[in-house]
């Protein structure tokens, strides 16, 4: 939007004239109701106090917000919703600015409202007169307090998984030689297609150790696609760098990829997933993505592939490996495994049985955790304005944290972006600027500021719900003796807070700001730096201070992994946003500073996200001294990202495929 430069010209002296003068011309039009000076007096007073709590942007202009009564105007002095539509309904009818708040009519008015002097509203007035977009609830809300979970049969599982893991383990162990290196290397990647791989983390790396030294060996005269793209992708998984020049072998003398490669499916599909580990100098990985991509959809359509491979094309062509749940994946890859006709039964088994156990510890969990929800009695204690995404929380968590053993920290995880769940939808979809300022006060000062009291009681209740859970996790952690990781975090989500508030400010008073500006707030809103301070605040093995340290220098990792949940939250949210007139949105400041339609913009931001993913493929090779744990994890944050963002917005709208990825982990067990 551009600005009224009018407004900016206008300064507090014209206040008693402009006032008087909208009166006169609203008194000398017969179309028009009779409006006091007072009234309009008191009018502008209240709208001082609004601006005077609130440091706003002088050059501000409102828009119509698509919720507000067909009035324009509230005849109430309430606290002004979002993007307040100051007395007119076609915006081209009137110059508007928050600040010195003077109306300068361009046209006589078409639209009048009755504006009246009444007496300050209480903040339950204030709140049954505040409209709010509602979401739809949570199709999983009572769902799993019902489920049940059977203990003994989980130790049964465990009992088989033990019995079957010295086995697999001799079949990954046992040879030795080059030929016996490669054939370990695609065993490893079955092993982790499966979901099986931290059942075998000492034998990868000890494989990752012995193959480091010897790659051109390795690769010298292999001329099989899926062998040498599986060795490639090997590699670069495991954060050792090697050269996407291994791939020239399959290029003819024209620069092409060969001909002969077009029928080989499983070598494409094994292509198009290692091209997914590109950096920004892996220019012959862009090609290989291109070329696999058009063979993928080609064997997609026509229906040559076997079936299980043709499903496999369809699920990498919805979201590649690379970016995919661990756990999601296997569940995908094994129904397919089933149905090769050599599979390894084994594995199979061994396989199956771990996916069950997961499912019953992530059943287990999710029953603690609707209890905990459930006993806090959001429903009652807020107004509906907030997302109610408890099991969505839960299943996207596993992204980072999907191992069954860590279930205290998942179910620790999963409460800590319940907080942040509130603390978003309050400042994004609710909270008054009173409210908000309040709140970022109080949540600065780790206690009710001095404001606190006077506020609705709703946001008391946000307020002691983030104080207590936190208290919450000091009393789990203390045993530890790592007092510094729950401090750590508390500092994270303040810096969190304050920009929520940020964007508030900008919301109500219909700023869009420039897009430099609003990405760098905006990244810091996103939360992936408090959400990996939580990962080492969780899991206790995480929470070294050297970790702590490494966050505080805001690495360009974790900066990237931001860049991209802000650019797809804002490309995947953005009519949301445009619908309850939440303007500052990485498409419309990039629309407004480069004068581009809303096409052109979120292709740009695509291409944005492009290049984010090849930083954080660099930054996951080139990074040092931080654990492994600690980059897995921050890997895990980039794919919790992806499958959210994976061409719909699947958290605030989960009815779709988001639903569909619940039902396969949480819901329909597998069939042992």
């Amino acid at each position: 939007m551009e600005k009224n430069s009018s407004n900016s010209e206008a300064n507090e002296g014209h206040m008693s004239s402009s006032s008087i003068n909208l009166t006169s011309s609203m008194q000398s039009d017969s179309n028009l109701m009779d409006v006091n000076p007072s009234c309009l007096t008191v009018c502008i007073v209240q709208m001082r106090e609004w601006y005077s709590a609130w440091s706003g942007d002088k050059t501000c202009i409102p828009v119509k917000d698509p919720e507000m009564p067909s009035c324009g105007l509230t005849s109430s002095l309430n606290p002004p919703p979002k993007n307040l539509p100051l007395c007119i309904q076609d915006a081209s009818t009137c110059k508007v600015s928050y600040f010195p708040l003077t109306l300068v009519p361009t046209k006589p008015p078409k639209f009048l409202l009755r504006l009246k002097s009444i007496t300050s509203p209480t903040c339950d007035d204030q709140e049954s007169n505040r409209t709010f977009k509602k979401l739809l609830p949570s199709s999983w809300t009572d769902h799993f307090l019902s489920v049940s979970v059977n203990i003994s049969e989980m130790d049964a599982l465990r009992k088989e998984i033990d019995a079957l893991k010295p086995e697999v383990k001799n079949k990954l162990m046992s040879s030795q030689g080059m030929e016996s290196t490669k054939k370990r290397i695609l065993m490893i990647y079955l092993l982790v297609t499966l979901g099986l791989e931290y059942h075998f983390e000492e034998e990868i790396y000890e494989t990752l150790k012995e193959g480091l030294g010897k790659v051109d060996e390795i690769m010298d005269g292999e001329e099989d696609l899926y062998t040498v793209s599986t060795i490639f992708w090997f590699f670069r998984t495991y954060g050792h760098y090697i050269s996407s020049d291994v791939f020239r072998r399959f290029k003819g003398i024209d620069g092409n990829f060969k001909e002969l490669l077009k029928g080989d499916a499983k070598g494409i599909l094994s292509l198009y997933e290692a091209a997914h580990l590109r950096t920004m100098t892996d220019y012959i990985l862009d090609e290989a993505l291109i070329f696999t991509s058009s063979q993928l959809k080609s064997f997609a359509e026509d229906g040559t592939c076997p079936p299980y491979l043709l499903l496999r094309i369809q699920n990498a062509l919805t979201l590649s490996q690379r970016w995919n749940m661990e756990m999601v994946a296997a569940a995908e890859f094994i129904s397919t495994y089933e149905q090769e006709k050599d599979h390894d039964q084994t594995l199979l088994k061994f396989a199956k049985l771990n996916f069950k156990l997961a499912q019953l510890h992530y059943l287990q969990e999710l029953k603690i955790l609707t209890e905990w929800y459930k006993e806090k009695d959001f429903a009652s204690n807020l107004p509906p304005y907030f997302k109610d995404r408890l099991a969505e929380n839960d299943f996207f968590i596993l992204a980072v944290l999907f191992e069954p053993q860590v279930s205290r920290a998942r179910i620790m995880y999963t409460k800590f972006y319940t907080i942040l769940g509130f603390v978003d939808d309050t400042f994004d979809r609710y909270a008054s600027p009173p409210e908000a300022s309040s709140l970022q006060n109080s949540l600065e000062r780790w206690a009710p500021d001095h404001t606190m009291d006077q506020q609705p009681d709703y946001l008391k209740f946000v307020l002691h719900f983030i104080l207590d859970t936190y208290e919450e996790f000091e009393r789990e952690l203390k045993p530890q003796g790592k007092p510094y990781s729950v401090k750590a975090n508390i500092e994270e989500l303040k810096r969190v807070v304050k920009a929520n508030f940020e964007l508030a400010k900008w919301a109500h008073a219909a700023h869009v700001p420039s897009f430099e500006e609003y990405m760098e707030v905006g990244e810091v809103e996103v939360a992936v730096y408090a959400a990996l301070a939580a990962i080492c605040m969780c899991m206790g093995d995480m929470a070294t201070k050297e970790a702590y340290e490494w966050l505080k220098l805001k690495p360009k990792l974790a900066k990237c992994i931001s860049a991209k949940c802000r650019l797809m939250n804002d490309i995947y949210g953005y009519e949301d946003d445009m619908s309850r007139g939440y303007v500052p949105n990485a498409v419309s400041c990039y629309m407004k500073q480069y004068g581009v339609t809303k096409q052109e913009a979120i292709k740009k931001l695509h291409e944005m996200v492009v290049d984010v993913d090849k930083a954080i493929n660099e930054e996951l090779l080139t990074t040092m001294g931080v654990s492994r744990l600690l980059l897995k994890a921050s890997m895990g944050m980039a794919k919790m990202i992806a499958i959210c963002y994976n061409g719909y917005e699947g958290f605030t709208r989960p009815e779709g495929k988001t639903k569909e990825y619940i039902n396969l982990m949480l819901v329909e067990q597998i069939r042992l």
